[in-house]
């Protein structure tokens, strides 16, 4: 459903939220290390959040990726906009182009009603809130 890069991209932002909620900073390497990625696509996906304000960088040795209060509050869907586009919350679910309400596919309206229902779903995920669960062992990044 969504790409790689926004895999990985929606796990860096969470890793990043639980790894620095205390106030600190953490770099590529662990980064990449704490969701089984690898570090060079990491560091470029990171890059580009960065760049479109989804999550802060400091450079230097005491440096590296954390979230703001605002990025907390930014949604999953946020992420998938950022990395994906909109399609995902558009688009066809066969790829047809001229898909449409006036000219619909196959599946069109049943498609309609669960890329609704995801977006909304995406857009209620807060980054901030999976923090928690982490901490608890409820959820978890990558294979125990």
């Amino acid at each position: 459903m969504f790409s790689k890069t926004c895999e990985y991209a929606i796990r860096a932002v969470i890793f990043i939220a639980q790894a620095t909620k205390d106030g600190g900073k953490v770099g590529i390497r662990e980064i990449a290390k704490g969701i089984d990625a690898p570090e060079p696509f990491i560091a470029k996906i990171l890059q580009e959040l960065g760049r479109k304000q989804l999550l802060q960088s400091i450079k230097g040795p005491n440096g590296g990726f954390y979230l703001d209060k605002a990025s907390l509050r930014r949604s999953l869907a946020d992420i998938v906009v950022a990395t994906d586009g909109e399609q995902l919350f558009s688009g066809c679910g066969l790829g047809l182009p001229q898909c449409s309400e006036a000219q619909p596919c196959p599946i069109h309206h049943a498609f309609k009603k669960v890329r609704n229902e995801l977006h909304a779903m995406l857009e209620q995920a807060k980054i901030g809130t999976f923090t928690a669960q982490l901490e608890q062992n409820l959820t978890f990044l990558k294979r125990p």
